[in-house]
């Protein structure tokens, strides 16, 4: 499978946080042919396993979260709407208008509704609109509605991935999917490779919200290394460029104090001598991503983290490129694929 229908097969599948039991089978499905075992925790992480050659092997984890930004449904009003909430950190600007899937007794289509300019008031204008203030227009009666609508059920975003023009695509849930083809091309890759130690990859749920799934996962693996894969931003006008990355100019490595220095110096070294562009991607802090609470799981785990540059973040129109995911798997397999877990002893030395 190419890279390009692999990313839209993926965003196809909808599983907003806190609901990835809608859609971890699927998830399953593209692991399955590719691993020694695949299965799906009580959490619903999905996590595929490869066993190494060697016969005291270490554990080495590659995470890539697969729950979307969304919305959850908080009541009724008169007419055949809903009411909404957010699940992740949705962009409200990027709501209005949309067409969306309430996944309830049965999918029901709608579109987010919203007052035309004509209809505002004057305290109303020129301010970003709150969720609370949006709705669900359904063209349900109130009766048929409630059959097939409940409070709590979760809503996504339909928008189809496009391609752009230079190997680019856009649409939604390219955060985290992109990290997911990557998990796939990494297992691909690794598929005629004699490998030293189990490797699991695992699609994890709920980052978009407090990181749950990387808390349970890694605590019940409890790996020797952890590699965390997710997007960062793509470079745009009028950003800060310190903070945003060029697409096809090298896969963003992060470097600052959530991440091992001695496993993302040895990364820097894969992509040199295996002549794949590397940028330095510096998070003083809490990166945002998995390797926080990867780091801290049980006595602590050794992290690195390989980022995909995506513009338009937690919008609808998200934008990778598919060399940069390419990119980013060929130096995390060429990286897992070595004898790379070091001892305590040798990392003193060093």
């Amino acid at each position: 499978m190419d890279t390009g229908t692999l990313v839209k097969q993926l965003c196809e599948i909808n599983a907003p946080t806190g609901y990835e039991n809608l859609s971890a089978e699927k998830i399953k499905s593209f692991f399955n042919p590719l691993c020694d075992e695949v299965y799906i925790d009580p959490f619903y992480n999905v996590i595929g396993y490869k066993k190494g050659t060697s016969p005291e092997p270490k554990k080495v984890v590659i995470t890539a979260h697969y729950d979307q930004i969304g919305m959850i449904v908080t009541g009724y009003e008169k007419g055949g709407f809903l009411r909404i909430s957010h699940l992740g950190g949705i962009d409200t600007k990027a709501l209005l208008a949309r067409e969306v899937v309430v996944h309830g007794r049965e999918e029901v289509y709608g579109v987010i509704g919203a007052k035309p300019p004509h209809l505002l008031k004057e305290n109303e204008t020129g301010r970003n609109v709150k969720i609370t203030e949006l709705f669900i227009d359904t063209g349900f009666s109130d009766d048929t509605l409630k059959e097939k609508v409940e409070i709590g059920d979760p809503v996504s975003i339909a928008a189809p991935v496009v391609e752009m023009k230079n190997g680019c695509v856009a649409g939604k849930s390219l955060d985290n999917r992109a990290g997911v083809a990557a998990l796939v091309l990494i297992l691909e890759q690794l598929q005629n490779v004699k490998h030293p130690n189990d490797i699991y990859v695992v699609a994890t749920v709920q980052e978009e919200t407090e990181l749950f799934g990387a808390v349970t996962s890694s605590y019940s693996i409890e790996p020797d290394l952890a590699v965390v894969i997710d997007v960062c931003h793509g470079d745009m006008p009028d950003v800060d460029k310190s903070q945003c990355f060029p697409l096809n100019r090298g896969v963003p490595v992060a470097v600052g104090p959530a991440f091992h220095s001695e496993y993302t110096n040895a990364l820097f070294e894969t992509g040199k001598r295996e002549r794949i562009p590397t940028q330095r991607c510096i998070e003083p802090g809490d990166p945002g991503t998995e390797a926080w609470a990867i780091q801290v799981s049980r006595f602590g785990i050794p992290i690195v983290e390989v980022c995909i540059p995506l513009r338009y973040m937690h919008t609808t129109a998200e934008l990778v490129s598919l060399k940069d995911i390419e990119a980013a798997a060929t130096l995390v397999a060429r990286y897992v694929s070595g004898d790379i877990i070091k001892t305590p002893e040798d990392i003193f030395q060093a």
